[in-house]
């Protein structure tokens, strides 16, 4: 399998749009891995994990044809990893020669949202479910996507929607993707997550040096949670571990996040970065 990271930023972006932050102003100084979009990733080129503000950004940055995508996981409601508006532009008055239908697969505000959207007038004519197919998706209950076996996870982010992260098989391969949560997850999850043996797991490190309780996780929080894995055997030496999501609320720079990982021997993404396994 393969990953790509196309955005590896919290809701703000990296440098915050609005922000004199040290922080914000040494990436906007030193550019390249310091500047980051808001977080949206690829597995093997056709499977895309949510859909932010910045995607467009993301097609044109690393060369995806979006047109050829026809199936998108989404996270949670959040507009940084959730951003409907743009998805309205794959209706036939705004995209040409596509074919096939485009699948949305998340949970029940995730629906909300993307109705929403679409309520526009120009559609009652041509409507825009000929292009668009939303799934709604139950925690803990595996679906299938051509190839790959997936398992919405209840995360610790937002109480007020079902936020997943989420297991994803392919052939003998496994990986967890657990961006915006906490560590406190419920024992049903950790059930969930602790039954399965990983070849990559990516964790939120949204928080930097900073501790929260429940959310979103941080340096401190990240070997907590991969001992918990170790020490059920769903990683081992050969899993690659993968700190992504972050903020300048963590008071980290790029330099930092990185020296961290190294240390620890993690992997620390950066936009458009591509991990295989």
């Amino acid at each position: 399998m393969k990953i790509q990271f196309l955005g590896t930023a919290a809701a703000e972006g990296w440098p915050a749009i609005f922000c004199n932050c040290n922080i914000c102003t040494e990436a906007r100084k030193k550019g390249g891995k310091n500047l980051r979009t808001r977080t949206q990733s690829l597995i093997d080129d056709e499977l895309l994990i949510d859909f932010p503000p910045d995607a467009y950004c993301h097609s044109i940055q690393h060369g995806i044809n979006f047109a050829a995508i026809h199936h998108i996981l989404i996270t949670h409601s959040h507009m940084d990893h959730f951003f409907p508006v743009e998805i309205i532009h794959r209706h036939e008055h705004f995209a040409h020669e596509v074919t096939g239908k485009l699948n949305i697969y998340g949970n029940r505000s995730v629906e909300k949202a993307l109705k929403d959207a679409m309520s526009i007038k120009r559609f009652d004519e041509f409507p825009i479910d000929n292009v668009l197919t939303f799934h709604y998706i139950e925690p803990y209950r595996e679906f299938n996507i051509g190839k790959y076996r997936i398992t919405p996870v209840l995360a610790n982010h937002d109480k007020n929607e079902d936020c997943y992260i989420y297991i994803i098989k392919k052939d003998d391969k496994t990986m967890l993707y657990g961006h915006d949560t906490g560590i406190l997850l419920s024992e049903d999850s950790w059930n969930c997550i602790l039954k399965e043996k990983y070849h990559l797991v990516t964790l939120d490190c949204t928080m930097g040096e900073k501790k929260i309780e429940g959310y979103h996780m941080g340096i401190y929080d990240i070997p907590e949670f991969l001992q918990k894995l170790a020490d059920s055997s769903a990683i081992d030496h050969y899993t690659i571990k993968v700190i992504n999501h972050f903020s300048h609320n963590g008071n980290m720079s790029h330099d930092q996040l990185d020296a961290y990982a190294q240390k620890n021997g993690y992997l620390c993404t950066y936009d458009g970065m591509v991990v295989e396994f």
